[in-house]
């Protein structure tokens, strides 16, 4: 074997193991050819209609409303809003050389999981923070991406500890929600997703 021969497979071998190690990780991500991407994590307070969305959320509690009847300018009702999120995602494929994913590698995702954390470490739910929970959504990707609505603050969370003690008192819990949704590509390989956006809970002010 000549000097440029053992050169020439010694090139190889490193390049081989360039790739192996960059792409390693995602390789690993299940029997899928294609793993998924969370481009943007976005929320808006169901408090304010039409509200601008943001990358963190603040959470009003309790609102209160003047319209429609009873409710008044005079006397307002107190009313619980849930919370939207929007999250993006796409599903690239594994193999670098591809074009891109085909009809099969299509992602569809079908429920999602949200907990809530502190960075204080007090995280025992109802007490501290909100009971995580499982929603319920459907969407496909189309050339690979997918944009979904879905319930990020429910309803129920607003009236139960410790969130409803907020509605009568100035405190603010501030919180990282962990959201993770899972889905299948066409052919049944599982596929899920994950990211993290801060949700501060509290009695906020009325417009």
């Amino acid at each position: 074997m000549t000097a440029f021969t053992q050169l020439k497979k010694l090139s190889g071998a490193i390049a081989l193991i360039a790739v192996t190690v960059s792409c390693g990780d995602v390789v690993r991500q299940g029997r899928s050819p294609v793993y998924l991407v969370m481009d943007q994590l976005l929320a808006t307070s169901g408090a304010k209609d039409g509200g601008t969305k943001q990358n963190t959320l603040q959470s009003d509690v309790i609102t209160m409303v003047t319209s429609p009847a009873p409710c008044t300018t005079t006397s307002p009702c107190g009313t619980v809003f849930d919370d939207k999120g929007f999250v993006t995602v796409r599903a690239l494929p594994k193999n670098v050389t591809s074009t891109g994913p085909s009809t099969n590698s299509e992602v569809t995702l079908n429920r999602y999981h949200i907990s809530y954390v502190r960075a204080d470490g007090r995280n025992t739910p109802g007490v501290d923070v909100p009971y995580g929970f499982d929603g319920a959504v459907t969407g496909t990707t189309v050339d690979g991406k997918l944009e979904l609505q879905f319930e990020m603050v429910r309803h129920v969370a607003k009236m139960e500890s410790p969130l409803v003690q907020l509605s009568v008192n100035p405190g603010i819990i501030t919180t990282i929600a962990e959201v993770t949704f899972y889905g299948r590509d066409q052919v049944g390989n599982d596929l899920s997703v994950s990211g993290t956006m801060q949700v501060d809970f509290g009695n906020f002010g009325d417009k």
